[in-house]
């Protein structure tokens, strides 16, 4: 098991069984390696991007969970490893999803 399953496993071991497959999922299907936080981050972009493709789509509810519990997991990464720099951390977050002009 990878560290990031092994941390994710800890951290949503009180999350209902769906999402925590869908976390799952969607954080070993990142792409790239890196920081705990940083694939965290990256994983929760990637499954709102999807969500983005098919708006108003309810079969994409889970994954917009998923989207929201890596983003929150990955800020207590973080907050976990580095404190200090949690925000600008969370900054980085808020400019990579937002839309671009």
């Amino acid at each position: 098991m990878t560290v990031v399953a092994e941390w994710l496993e800890r951290h949503t071991a009180s999350a209902p069984p769906p999402l925590r497959a869908r976390v799952l999922d969607h954080a070993i299907a990142t792409r790239g390696t890196g920081e705990l936080p940083v694939v965290l981050a990256r994983a929760g972009r990637e499954a709102l991007e999807q969500v983005v493709q098919h708006p108003g789509d309810r079969s994409v509810a889970l994954d917009l969970l998923a989207a929201d519990a890596l983003i929150t997991l990955a800020l207590l990464a973080q907050a976990q490893d580095a404190p200090a720099e949690l925000g600008a951390f969370a900054t980085s977050i808020l400019r990579d999803v937002r839309p671009g002009p």
